[in-house]
Parts: structure tokens; C-alpha cells; sequence
């Protein structure tokens, strides 16, 4: 590829340029990753409308913290189905027509959550709502990849991992408004129906969304060997996916556990106000975005594994140190609230181009789609396994440190997999 004209000719040649990532892309390159951003975001939205109404849903249902958990389980659960289909379905029919197929999943569930008439139809709601949800990132991600290069393609995917936190923010922006001029018993199920936004990316990504041609042309080219589950399970990827697998499991079942347990601890272990939940998650939020850029950037620099492995321990240091803040201490716990959620989305930032690299062309749907969303479905015991520990003499705070298992999981993990910085993609 020629040398971009944005760069001066009065420097180093070589210099690079804060978004050459995105420059550097094609028109096609570019309105991919656009799709891929807004795919993501809006499927954090949906996905993060539950943890911050759980506290209302709880109360309306006369649920136990067991059976509040169990509906972000049982969500991520389905989701490691949806995104193993996913992954086939992105090597089997493109990775632009499985985006409109998942976006649209857990749009439409998302809404019926609202409608919900009791606990159990909401329970099978939510789990629907997984298919979709599990199914969208790895659709994305890859598309991204395919089109970066790869001197860029951490950072160009991290981007795209970094708009869950853009997704959060309008969520809590939105349930702080709602909360706040709607009585909590309709409050929930406003919230989801606002679940609904997804619907107009749809029509977006139908007009403007195109496959790599040369990753298109692979595809055809493999035939039935397109999107083959045995084929990620053979001597030659059986490791990397294993490996893959617990990685993903590790740093889900640690995330997982801040994310559905968090808005409940600020308000019944911390004693906050809607309006002062909402500002403590912002504040992590901003340090989670950042994280997600910043990880992307190391993971170019410093390869996938050291960046993914110095997060992880980060990540176990400040979950202890914001859990463990004494009664009363608040503002620590909202200066710690950046750090925390800047280590635990800057880990994430490396996956989507290492799962990407690990894995060939006729695979590499398949292979991502299940490795990733193998580790929501395993991880998604911990947030069940923190609700029924609070109700012990552990407390909230005490079973929350069961998350921090998991990044240690993660660390050992990385060990088992090969460095694929600077790979190139078939």
C-alpha cells in the first residue's frame, strides 16, 4: 500500500500518526469498522440495561440475589450457543449478513424483556436475548481484522471493543434519566423497550456493509470446509483452541462479576442514590473506554500475550482494593472506580485481532466464535456463584473477590498460546 498523504514529508517517514489505523483503511475497511462500533455498542446497551435495573427487577418480582444472578447467567450462557452458531454462520454465509442476523436477535428480545409478565418469562427473554448478543461480537471483530493491517490491527479492533464502554455510558445516562421521572415498577421495562435503538443499525449495515473480497473468495473457495467445528478441534488448532477457550473464560468470569454486581453494590453496600450510582459507574466507564484505547495500543506495541497478562494482574490489584475500601470511604472508592475500570476493559482490547490471528481463514469464524463465547458460558457461573455467596456471612463485598479468580485464570492461560503480533491474515 502507498504511503498515506496524510503524513509529512518534513519528518521521519515512517512516523506514525495517532489514527493511521483508521486511514490507512479502505472505504470498505472504514465503513466496516463503523458497523462493527455501533454493533458492539448497542449490544453493551442491551446487555448492561439488566445490571442496572436488577435492583428494580428484584424488588418488583420478590426475587432472591441467587435468582437476580441467574438471569446475567443464564444471558451468557445462550450467548456462548449463539456465538459458536455465529462463528459458523460468519464462515458459512459472511461475516456482514451474520452481523444484520444477531443485531437483530437481541434487539428483539431485548424489547420482549420489557413486556415480561413474571420472573420465568423473563428468565427465557433474557436467554434469547443471548443468542444474539453472543453471536454479534465475533461477527464484528473479525470483519475489522480482515480489513486492518496488521501493524494496526490491534489498535483498529480494540476501537471496536472500546465502544461497549460508549454502549455503558448511554445505558446509565438513559436508566439515570429514566429512574429519575418514572416510577421504579415501570422504570425496568422502559428501559428495556429503549433496547429497540439497535433496529436502525440494522437498516444501515443491509446498504452500506461488504466482506473482504479476498476472505470472500477463500470462503467459496473451502466449500463445506467453510465453518467446520471438527476442523477447530483437530491436532493442529486442538491447543490454541483449549487455550483460547480458558483465556476467555478467565477474563469473562472476572468481568462478569463487576458488571452484573456492581450498580447493586453501590447502592446497597455503599449506600448510593441513583444519581450518585450513576456518577460512580461514569467515572469507571471513562476509565474503561480509555482503557480499551490504550490497551489497543500496547497490544501493537507490546504484543497480545505481555499486554493481556499485565492487565490481568492489574486488574486482580485494584477489584481487591475497591471491594476491600472501608465503610464510608466513598470518594476512594470513586477514585478507585477509573484504574478499575480502565485495567479490566484495556485486557479486552488485544482479543478480537489475537483470536483473529490464531486461527485460519475457513476457520477463523468458527474458531473465534466459539473459544470467546465458551468462556461467557463458563464465566457466566461467577455472577451466580457471587449471588448465592452474598447471602452468606461473606456478604456482597467478600463474594464479589471470587471474580478475581478469574484473571488469574487468564494469566496461566496465555502460557499455552503462541504471540501473533504482526501475523498476517490469509
Amino acid at each position: 500500500m502507498s504511503t498515506p498523504t496524510h503524513v509529512s514529508t518534513a519528518g521521519p517517514a515512517a512516523q506514525e500518526q495517532p489514527f493511521d489505523w483508521f486511514r490507512t483503511m479502505s472505504a470498505k475497511g472504514k465503513r466496516a469498522f463503523l458497523g462493527a462500533f455501533g454493533g458492539f455498542g448497542l449490544d453493551a446497551y442491551d446487555f448492561q440495561v439488566l445490571p442496572l435495573a436488577l435492583g428494580a427487577i428484584s424488588s418488583y418480582f420478590a426475587i432472591s440475589t441467587g435468582q437476580a444472578g441467574l438471569l446475567t447467567t443464564v444471558t451468557l450462557l445462550v450467548s456462548a450457543l449463539g456465538g459458536a452458531l455465529a462463528g459458523i454462520l460468519a464462515d458459512k454465509i459472511g461475516r456482514v449478513r451474520t452481523l444484520q442476523v444477531t443485531v437483530a436477535t437481541y434487539t428483539v428480545f431485548t424489547v420482549l424483556c420489557g413486556f415480561a409478565p413474571n420472573y420465568e418469562t423473563l428468565l427465557v427473554f433474557r436467554a434469547l436475548q443471548g443468542l444474539g448478543f453472543g453471536g454479534e461480537w465475533a461477527a464484528g471483530a473479525i470483519l475489522v481484522a480482515e480489513y486492518a493491517q496488521s501493524k494496526y490491527r490491534g489498535r483498529a479492533v480494540a476501537f471496536v471493543q472500546s465502544s461497549w464502554a460508549v454502549g455503558w455510558g448511554l445505558a446509565v445516562v438513559v436508566y439515570t434519566l429514566v429512574f429519575q421521572f418514572v416510577s421504579a415498577d415501570m422504570a425496568w421495562r422502559v428501559l428495556f423497550w429503549t433496547g429497540a435503538l439497535p433496529a436502525l443499525l440494522i437498516v444501515w449495515v443491509r446498504r452500506n456493509l461488504t466482506d473482504s473480497e479476498t476472505v470472500t473468495q477463500r470462503r467459496e473457495s473451502a466449500g463445506a470446509k467453510a465453518g467446520s467445528f471438527r476442523a477447530i478441534w483437530n491436532r493442529d488448532l486442538l491447543k490454541t483452541t483449549f487455550f483460547a477457550s480458558l483465556l476467555a473464560t478467565g477474563v469473562q468470569g472476572g468481568y462478569y462479576t463487576l458488571a452484573t454486581w456492581l450498580p447493586t453494590y453501590l447502592k446497597k453496600s455503599r449506600h448510593l442514590t441513583v444519581v450518585g450510582t450513576g456518577g460512580y459507574l461514569f467515572l469507571l466507564i471513562s476509565g474503561a473506554f480509555l482503557g480499551y484505547v490504550t490497551g489497543g495500543i500496547l497490544t501493537d506495541k507490546l504484543g497480545r500475550k505481555r499486554t493481556m497478562q499485565l492487565f490481568a494482574v492489574l486488574s486482580v490489584l485494584f477489584m481487591v482494593a475497591y471491594i476491600q475500601v472501608p465503610a464510608g470511604a466513598n470518594t476512594a472508592v470513586l477514585l478507585l472506580g477509573f484504574p478499575l475500570g480502565f485495567c479490566t476493559s484495556a485486557i479486552f482490547s488485544g482479543f478480537g485481532s489475537f483470536l483473529s490471528e490464531l486461527y485460519p481463514a475457513a476457520s477463523r469464524g468458527t474458531g473465534q466464535g466459539f473459544t470467546y463465547n465458551f468462556g461467557r458460558a463458563v464465566g457466566a457461573v461467577f455472577p451466580t456463584a457471587v449471588g448465592y455467596l452474598a447471602s452468606t456471612t461473606l456478604g456482597l463485598a467478600g463474594a464479589m473477590m471470587f471474580g478475581a479468580l478469574g484473571y488469574l485464570i487468564a494469566v496461566l492461560a496465555l502460557f499455552g498460546l503462541p504471540e501473533t503480533r504482526g501475523r498476517e491474515l490469509a
